[in-house]
């Protein structure tokens, strides 16, 4: 049978049945037509042990794959032969055996104070054609560095998930479709604020929170990339969005949050992933030693 019709009927299965996103969807299909077109192979007859590997080999060796690819890409194959199998397809499953290399385990990289600070003078202080843009992109990278959401977390915010009274915005459906509470600060509140009334000033009725300029509808990924590009050029400052969740988390154990409660803000479903910002934080650590009983001798 073709891998094609299986892979189809796969990421049906998994969208519909599983409930995976379409982001986890588009990861299937990348890694399962790449090892299709490196191995030569269309039909699921032709998978083998032999040309699995020579993928992976070839992968790590002439594609310079990361550690983090190469276990994607493995995850994806594992999976998807492993239904082919519980569907009549195959036998085996050739990538079981294949070995899978160490993780590197990096601190995440992040922005420091300052450059956060600089950062957000510049999204202000940028000579925006219209006031609405000001204060919106004021508040959209406000909401990055200040709550520290994903980038799909921020552009799916609709205007009810923001309540500004009690302070706190909701997160619908994040990643690994979980709901989440984040408490927002009083500055993060006040700009939220200015942007909403910038918003009603321009007669924006959509759902979305964050809205485009001339159209009544939500902004969009491809909006906010050009949006992060400009504001890289203006700053001088290499960053990206996730970089700014990173920054967020980093900041807040600086300042003294327990990293159970920065857990459940980054919605981490476990708290081992939070503990690598707790490397990435020297002045937290820096914070810690000073707990040394014979410090002060």
């Amino acid at each position: 049978m073709e891998i094609q019709t299986l892979l189809k009927r796969f990421c049906d299965y998994s969208l519909h049945i599983r409930g995976y996103s379409p982001a986890t969807i588009r990861r299937y299909k990348h890694a399962i037509n790449a090892y299709c077109k490196q191995a030569d192979i269309s039909h699921i007859e032709d998978v083998s042990g032999d040309n699995v590997r020579n993928h992976f080999f070839n992968g790590r060796v002439e594609l310079k794959w990361k550690s983090n690819s190469y276990i994607c890409y493995h995850k994806t194959l594992v999976v998807f032969f492993r239904w082919c199998i519980e569907n009549g397809h195959m036998t085996t499953n050739p990538a079981m055996d294949i070995e899978v290399p160490k993780l590197e385990k990096k601190i995440p990289p992040k922005l420091t104070k300052q450059e956060a600070m600089r950062l957000l003078e510049v999204v202000y202080n940028y000579p925006h054609k219209y006031h609405f843009l000001r204060y919106r992109n004021y508040a959209i990278f406000s909401t990055f560095i200040f709550a520290g959401i994903r980038r799909k977390e921020l552009l799916d915010l609709k205007l009810t998930d923001i309540d500004l009274e009690n302070k706190s915005l909701f997160v619908r459906q994040g990643k690994g479709n979980k709901d989440r509470v984040v408490p927002i600060c009083d500055s993060l509140a006040e700009t939220l604020g200015r942007y909403l009334i910038e918003r009603q000033r321009l007669n924006k009725t959509c759902p979305e929170f964050f809205a485009s300029l001339n159209r009544n509808m939500g902004f969009s990924t491809t909006g906010l990339k050009r949006l992060v590009q400009v504001i890289k050029g203006a700053s001088g400052i290499n960053f990206s969005i996730h970089k700014l969740r990173h920054t967020f988390a980093t900041l807040m154990l600086e300042g003294g949050c327990d990293i159970y409660s920065l857990s459940r803000m980054l919605g981490h479903s476990d708290i081992k992933t939070t503990t690598i910002y707790l490397a990435a934080s020297v002045e937290h650590l820096r914070g810690q030693m000073t707990k040394h009983p014979l410090n002060n001798l």
